[in-house]
C-alpha cells in the first residue's frame, strides 16, 4: 500500500507540474497594423507625351527642266549655305535657245528702230509702227522665257539647310519634276504631340498670365535634350476619334542634334501647391478604380475611393477622396475587409515617405 500511495503521490506531483497531459495554447500577439497620412506639400508633376520631331523647312528638291544631269556639287548629308550650286543640268540646249532668242531680239530691235524713223518722216502709218514695236516686245519675252530655262538648269540651295539622300546619280536623264533629293533646315526643330482634351482646357484656363508654355524634350536614348522648348501653335480641330489636339512646340538647334523624322516625349512640367500626395502601396484597385482604408475614430477601416491627379514614383497625387487629416491603411491592405477594427501603429508621412523603398506587404 505504502508503494500505491507513492506512486499516486508522484503523480499527483508530476501532474501539477506538468499539467499532468494538459495542452496550453501559446497567446496570439497582436497584429498591429501600419497607418498613416496624407502629405499636404508643394510639388512638381511631370506629364510626357509621344512626339513628332520636324524641321522647321523640310522640302523636295526637284528638277525644273528636261535633260541629262552633267554635275551634283555636293554630297549627301552636307550642310549647304543659301544660294549654294547643288546640282547641274545640261545647258547646251538652253545656251543655243537663249542665243537664238538674243538675235531675235537684236532683229526686232532694228526693225523697230527703221519703222520708228520712217514713222517720224511719216512715211508709213502708225500701225505699222505699233506692230514693230509689239514684235520686239515678244522677242524680249521670248529672251525673258530663255533666261529663265537656263537658269533652272541650275539648282540652288533656296535657305540653309542639309542635303537629304539623292535620289538620282550623275548622268541620270531627268524629267520635269524629277525628284533630287530633300532640303531640311534643322536650326530650329518643330516638335509635334498630342493633348487630350481635358488637359488642353486645363491649359487654357491657366494661359492667362501671357506666358507660354515651355517643355522639355526626352530624346530616343532616354537623355533630355540640353534646349527648352515652348509651345507656339495649337491646331484648331480635336481628332474626333481619339479626343486629342496637336500641339507644336518649337525647340531651338544650335548644335544640329535633332534632325527630321526622329521621335521622343515632350515632358510637361506643372507645379502644384497644397498637393495631398499618398504612396501608392497604399491603395487598391476594384474594377478599374483606385481605393484606400480609411481608419475612423473607432479604429475601424472603410475602403473610400479616390480620384488620382497625377502620378509620381511610387506616389498618387489625390485630386478628389482624401483630406490632410485621414488616417489611411499603408501595410497589411490585402489582410483585413471594410469595417474591421483593427489595431494599428501610426507612422509620421513624412517619414514614410522618406523610406517608402523599405516598406513592403
Amino acid at each position: 500500500m505504502k508503494t500505491t500511495s507513492q506512486f499516486f503521490g508522484a503523480c499527483l506531483a508530476l501532474a501539477a507540474l506538468t499539467g499532468c497531459g494538459a495542452k496550453h495554447e501559446p497567446k496570439k500577439e497582436e497584429v498591429r497594423h501600419l497607418v498613416t497620412r496624407p502629405v499636404l506639400m508643394d510639388t512638381t508633376i511631370t506629364k510626357d507625351y509621344v512626339a513628332q520631331i520636324r524641321s522647321i523647312q523640310h522640302i523636295e528638291l526637284r528638277a525644273l527642266e528636261k535633260g541629262y544631269l552633267q554635275n551634283i556639287f555636293v554630297d549627301e548629308g552636307q550642310q549647304v549655305r543659301k544660294g549654294q550650286m547643288l546640282f547641274q543640268i545640261m545647258p547646251n540646249v538652253y545656251k543655243a535657245e537663249l542665243q537664238k532668242t538674243k538675235a531675235e531680239v537684236q532683229f526686232a530691235n532694228i526693225e523697230y528702230r527703221n519703222t520708228l524713223n520712217l514713222a517720224e518722216k511719216k512715211i508709213v502709218a502708225p500701225n505699222e509702227l505699233a506692230m514693230a514695236k509689239a514684235k520686239l516686245a515678244s522677242a524680249e519675252a521670248e529672251l525673258a522665257l530663255a533666261q529663265t530655262h537656263l537658269a533652272f538648269t541650275e539648282i540652288r540651295a533656296p535657305f540653309d539647310g542639309i542635303i537629304d539622300r539623292f535620289h538620282v546619280r550623275q548622268g541620270s536623264l531627268l524629267d520635269e519634276g524629277d525628284l533630287l533629293t530633300n532640303l531640311a533646315d534643322n536650326s530650329k526643330m518643330w516638335v509635334y504631340f498630342n493633348v487630350p482634351e481635358a488637359e488642353y482646357l486645363d491649359y487654357m484656363s491657366q494661359r492667362h498670365s501671357g506666358k507660354p508654355l515651355q517643355v522639355s524634350l526626352m530624346m530616343a536614348n532616354g537623355h533630355e535634350f540640353d534646349q527648352p522648348g515652348v509651345v507656339e501653335t495649337i491646331e484648331a480641330d480635336f481628332d474626333n476619334e481619339t479626343g486629342n489636339i496637336p500641339f507644336r512646340a518649337t525647340f531651338p538647334n544650335p548644335k544640329g542634334l535633332l534632325r527630321y523624322g526622329e521621335t521622343g516625349s515632350v515632358l510637361v512640367r506643372r507645379q502644384l501647391k497644397g498637393a495631398v500626395i499618398i504612396p501608392q502601396k497604399a491603395t487598391f484597385e476594384v474594377l478599374d478604380k483606385k481605393y484606400v482604408y480609411v481608419v475612423d475614430a473607432k479604429n475601424k477601416v472603410h475602403s473610400r475611393l479616390i480620384t488620382i491627379g497625377a502620378e509620381l514614383p511610387d506616389l498618387f497625387v489625390i485630386s478628389d477622396g482624401l483630406k490632410a487629416t485621414d488616417k489611411i491603411l499603408l501595410e497589411g491592405i490585402r489582410k483585413v475587409k471594410d469595417g474591421d477594427q483593427i489595431a494599428f501603429k501610426y507612422e509620421n508621412p513624412r517619414h514614410v515617405l522618406a523610406n517608402l523603398k523599405l516598406y513592403t506587404e
